[in-house]
C-alpha cells in the first residue's frame, strides 16, 4: 500500500507533462486562415515553406505559430484630401484586400501582424491624394467619380505589389463637397440644363419652320408647273370630258351644245 503512491506520483506528473507538451504542440487553423510557423531554435520565421493550411497540426512546443486571415477582408477609410485647386474635398471609400498566402511568412517577418496600418492605410490615403489633386470639386462631384476610383486602385495597387498584399477593389462610396462648393456646382449644372434645353427649342423651331418653307415653296413650284402646263386646248378638252361624264348622269337636264364661253355647251335644269 505504501508503494502505490511513490509509483503512482511519477505516472501522474508524466501524465501531466505529456498533457502539457500535447497541448503545446497541438495547433487548429480555421477556415480562412493560415498559420506562419516561428522556430525558436531553427532560424525564426520559416519563409521558405508554404504556411500551415487549415486544420489540426503538430508542431514543437517551443516553436510558436501566428495565425492570419488570408480571405478576402475589407477596410474602410474617409479621407481628406485636397482638389486641384486646394479645397478640402472628402472620400468615403473602402478596399477589399488579401495577404498573399504563400508570402505569408515574409509578409509576416518584415511587415508584422498589423500590415494593415502599416502599409494598405498609408498606400490608399497617398494615391487619394495623388488623384483626387488632378481634379477640381465639379469633376469630382459629377463625372469623374468612376474615375478616381479606377485611378485610386491603380496607384494604390502599384504600391502594394511588392508588400505581400494583394488589393482586389478600391470603392469610392462618397465624394463629399464643402456646402458653399457643392451648393454653387448645383447652381451651375442647373443653369447649364436650362441653356441647353432652350437651345434644343430654338433648333426644333428652326427646324420646323424650315419645313414649312419647304412644303410651301414645293406647293408654289407645283402651282406654277400646272400653271405653265394649261394651256386653252386643255382646258377645252376637259370641258368637254365632264360634259360627257354629265351628260351620261341619270338626273335629268337640258344640255346646249356651243353656246358658253370658248364654244363649250351649257347645262340647264336638272333635279338637283
Amino acid at each position: 500500500m505504501e508503494k502505490l503512491p511513490k509509483v503512482g506520483i511519477p505516472i501522474i506528473v508524466l501524465i501531466i507533462i505529456v498533457i502539457i507538451v500535447i497541448a503545446k504542440s497541438a495547433v487548429t487553423i480555421g477556415s480562412g486562415q493560415a498559420g506562419v510557423l516561428y522556430k525558436t531554435f531553427g532560424g525564426g520565421v520559416v519563409t521558405d515553406e508554404p504556411p500551415l493550411g487549415e486544420g489540426f497540426h503538430v508542431v514543437a512546443p517551443w516553436n510558436k505559430v501566428i495565425v492570419y486571415e488570408v480571405r478576402q477582408q475589407e477596410l474602410f477609410e474617409k479621407m481628406k484630401v485636397l482638389s486641384s485647386n486646394g479645397l478640402e474635398i472628402q472620400i468615403d471609400a473602402s478596399a477589399w484586400y488579401q495577404p498573399v498566402s504563400n508570402e505569408l511568412g515574409k509578409l509576416h517577418q518584415e511587415k508584422g501582424e498589423n500590415y494593415l496600418e502599416r502599409i494598405i492605410q498609408p498606400a490608399i490615403r497617398s494615391a487619394a491624394r495623388s488623384v483626387v489633386g488632378r481634379y477640381t470639386p465639379e469633376q469630382l462631384y459629377s463625372s469623374k467619380r468612376d474615375v478616381i476610383q479606377e485611378e485610386i486602385f491603380e496607384e494604390t495597387k502599384k504600391i502594394l505589389d511588392d508588400q505581400y498584399v494583394q488589393l482586389n477593389e478600391i470603392l469610392v462610396r462618397d465624394v463629399t463637397l464643402p456646402n458653399t462648393i457643392k451648393d454653387a456646382i448645383e447652381r451651375k449644372l442647373k443653369q447649364e440644363q436650362e441653356s441647353l434645353e432652350y437651345e434644343f427649342r430654338l433648333v426644333t423651331a428652326a427646324k420646323e419652320a424650315e419645313k414649312v418653307i419647304i412644303e410651301a415653296q414645293g406647293k408654289a413650284d407645283a402651282n406654277r408647273i400646272l400653271s405653265a402646263s394649261l394651256t386653252d386646248k386643255i382646258l377645252q378638252d376637259k370641258g368637254i370630258d365632264a360634259t360627257i361624264r354629265l351628260s351620261e348622269s341619270p338626273n335629268s337636264k337640258v344640255v346646249v351644245i356651243g353656246s358658253g364661253k370658248d364654244g363649250l355647251p351649257i347645262i340647264l335644269g336638272g333635279n338637283n
